[in-house]
């Protein structure tokens, strides 16, 4: 075909789209409007402790306990140990000097080197005596501090606010990761922050950083604790490593949030820690925690000892949990606070928490 025998083609008008109504016989019925209506008041506010969008229904008891220190009082017990430490003071000292002065009957360098022993013990035992008061007095100031934060409202005037987090942060300043945060709350010392959101603004810019190292101490030690009860022989080796690793956490835990405890502080806190456990039954793992590991197949999975590994690694999440409630500067309000099934999924990969 050549370019002559080409001829135009007839122009086609181009149809818009449009819609059509299929009449299939059926009536359509009518929409009827409906007038605004005024409804009663006889609605019911739902309880907070029933809501479950405010409580989980997945969290058992023991883990939204918050552990709290006990509150010192006077006691029998106490007053009885002061009293026989004091008469035993006494007659170290009526010993001691019957003993130098045999000493010195027999030769004067032998009563002087008795006297330099004697001083150096008395000055080592100060030593030691101050290093254990200065870490009471600076878990005391920890939990004053928490103390007030919790009586902090939005009626409490800011410099009230401003001189607790001062406090805050003189006592966390030796931690590197809160340099950025204290740098922050130092710009906002001109500006009017009401008391409650400066606290907030503190604990999430101060503890936020520490929060996530406490976690992975958490962590660390729970997966060492499930590891080794898991391959040990004997139940005897299960209770000194879990001792031993519960030990080591709450001090590690202490140390973090500017504690820093000596052996009566660290006494202390492991006292407080498991009574707050037997109070909320979590000495043992409850029934709801048990069905969440072992209801997801594990134990088919797994042998009994690796089981017992898991479940030995979840209470030391447990009680690191406490720990870190009863060492924390600022109670829980701004940041989330850990559970135990937060650490579930890393303890016991591939199990994951019945929501």
């Amino acid at each position: 075909m050549t370019e002559n025998d080409k001829t135009p083609r007839p122009h086609t008008e181009t149809r818009r789209p449009g819609a059509f109504a299929i009449d299939d016989g059926r009536e359509t019925p009518a929409v009827r409007r409906r007038a605004p209506q005024a409804f009663d008041d006889g609605f019911e506010l739902t309880a907070d402790a029933d809501d479950p969008f405010l409580t989980p229904p997945d969290l058992t008891d023991a883990e939204l306990a918050v552990a709290r220190p006990r509150r010192r009082g006077f006691s029998w017990g106490k007053l009885a140990l002061g009293a026989l430490t004091a008469f035993l003071s006494m007659a170290f000292w009526l010993w001691a000097d019957r003993v130098i002065r045999d000493l010195f009957s027999r030769a004067d360098w032998l009563g002087y080197l008795a006297i330099g022993a004697v001083s150096l013990a008395v000055i080592a035992l100060a030593v030691v005596v101050g290093r254990e008061i200065l870490g009471l007095m600076r878990l005391g100031a920890v939990q004053s501090l928490k103390a007030e934060a919790l009586d902090i409202t939005a009626a409490t005037a800011p410099k009230t606010a401003r001189l607790l987090v001062g406090r805050l942060e003189g006592l966390i300043a030796h931690r590197a990761e809160t340099a950025r945060g204290r740098a922050l709350l130092g710009e906002t010392k001109d500006d009017v922050i009401d008391a409650p959101q400066l606290l907030d603004l503190a604990e999430r810019e101060l503890l936020a950083p520490l929060d996530r190292q406490a976690r992975a101490l958490i962590l660390g030690a729970s997966k060492r604790t499930s590891v080794v009860t898991a391959v040990s022989p004997r139940a005897i080796v299960d209770l000194a490593y879990v001792l031993f690793e519960v030990t080591r956490l709450v001090r590690a835990m202490a140390e973090l949030y500017g504690g820093r405890p000596g052996t009566l502080g660290l006494l202390r806190l492991l006292r407080d820690v498991i009574a707050h456990l037997a109070v909320t039954g979590s000495i043992a793992v409850g029934d709801s925690l048990a069905q969440q590991v072992l209801g997801h197949g594990l134990a088919a999975k797994l042998s009994t000892r690796l089981g017992e590994g898991v479940i030995n690694g979840l209470l030391t999440a447990r009680i690191g949990i406490a720990a870190m409630d009863l060492c924390r500067p600022l109670p829980f309000k701004a940041v989330k606070r850990p559970g135990v099934g937060d650490f579930l999924s890393d303890i016991a990969p591939g199990v994951k928490r019945t929501p």
